[in-house]
């Protein structure tokens, strides 16, 4: 087993109950394919596509979801968010392969507000960890939401991450590996 110099993020905040989350695009614990890799960020082959998603449905008084994917491991002191999607409806529990991508976000649902990424644009974009770096753990997120969360259009995923903690009722997690 790999050791890791940062510890799961997730650790830290308060314990919810569980979500099941799972992947059609990648096994627990399994290396991204090229489909998640950052392609934007100069992986070659890259296709920047957000991954494929589906979760168990959040506990009553659920409003809306919110679903994240942050690598701990970069060479920052704040880590590096790739992704979040907040306000995905209620109803929904899933979202498509490609629902957003470096420049299209048209496959998310209506409502779904999409933050800026840490590579500066609103979008998905895939993992392009430092070459010789070692593995990164890029960890997909689902949060059941008591309330629509209020974000301006230059929110940050920080400050979304600051209203999950207030805010989340459930929680789920998968984790995929990459490295160059």
């Amino acid at each position: 087993m790999t050791e890791y110099r940062v510890p799961d993020p997730y650790l830290a905040l308060p314990d919810l109950p569980l979500l099941e989350v799972n992947s059609e695009s990648y096994a627990e614990g399994a290396t991204l394919t090229p489909a998640q890799l950052g392609g934007v960020m100069g992986v070659e082959g890259g296709a920047d596509k957000s991954p494929q998603v589906s979760w168990s449905a959040g506990p009553e008084g659920t409003k809306s979801y919110a679903v994240t994917v942050f690598d701990p491991d970069a060479p920052t002191a704040s880590g590096f968010w790739h992704w979040a999607v907040a306000n995905i409806p209620a109803d929904v529990t899933s979202l498509p392969e490609g629902a957003c991508t470096a420049g299209d976000a048209s496959g998310l649902p209506e409502g779904a507000v999409v933050l800026r990424n840490d590579a500066g644009f609103k979008g998905f974009v895939g993992a392009a960890p430092p070459a010789g770096h070692g593995p990164h753990r890029y960890i997909l997120a689902v949060h059941a939401v008591g309330d629509v969360i209020e974000l301006g259009d230059d929110a940050s995923c920080a400050f979304l991450g600051f209203n999950l903690f207030g805010q989340g009722l459930a929680r789920g997690t998968t984790t995929a590996l990459y490295e160059q």
